[in-house]
């Protein structure tokens, strides 16, 4: 008996009230969701769910906490008891991490700060049909080297792995986070910025330049709940 689509999220922020996941994915959700903190140990229990979100964090995949490896046995389980998952930034690398082990992530050679436009691949229609879209993006961290279970389907010219499908299945990672607004782009820069956050100098290009939002959160989620 199939039970009803209901989401789980898994909340990776380290200070909610600078980044606030939760809010910005819940926002676009109809159907019925739950989160869960990953740093408080909580995490869901994935019988009760259809569909998982990994959100990204302020954390770097790199220096893994000690919470993360729970993290990354339930991703695993979730795919193998075939959940569709979704990871964007942070959970696209932690994502990696649990499917192709630590030899697919890296530090990212230049950040990766701001409104950016993505090139597709129009052989995956997960993020619509256009050839480039613009969407918030923030990452020091990245996903490369992954093998032939995966489809790169997105990419910069600075970061090559900006979105991957697991072949035939209902798992994808995005590096950007379609799921922030232009408003709550803005906003949470120039919260990063007084809180001293790594990164201020690009963090005040990308204040200085000018957004721009191709709305990729739309297709994305009518994709991946469908």
């Amino acid at each position: 008996m199939s039970i009803q689509k209901r989401v789980a999220i898994i909340d990776n922020s380290i200070h909610p009230d600078i980044y606030d996941p939760v809010t910005h994915w819940s926002a676009f959700l109809s159907n019925p969701w739950e989160a869960y903190r990953a740093k408080d140990n909580s995490l869901p229990d994935i019988s009760r769910f259809s569909h998982l979100i990994i959100t990204g964090s302020e954390a770097s995949i790199l220096e893994r906490k000690d919470w993360i490896e729970e993290e990354v046995v339930l991703v695993r389980r979730a795919v193998e008891n075939g959940l569709s998952v979704l990871g964007s930034c942070y959970g696209h690398q932690l994502l990696a991490l649990s499917l192709a082990g630590p030899e697919s992530i890296r530090r990212t050679a230049v950040p990766e700060i701001g409104w950016i436009p993505l090139h597709m691949e129009g052989r995956n229609s997960f993020l619509g049909q256009a050839k480039s879209a613009f969407t918030f993006t923030l990452h020091f961290d990245e996903v490369h080297n992954l093998d032939e279970r995966f489809d790169v389907f997105a990419s910069t010219k600075i970061c090559p792995v900006q979105a991957f499908q697991l072949k035939g299945r209902a798992v994808w990672g995005l590096q950007p986070h379609p799921e922030i607004t232009i408003d709550q782009g803005l906003k949470l820069l120039r919260d990063l910025i007084e809180a001293g956050a790594k990164g201020r100098e690009g963090m005040e290009q990308a204040l200085w330049s000018r957004p721009q939002d191709s709305g990729l959160i739309y297709p994305i989620l009518i994709n991946f709940l469908s």
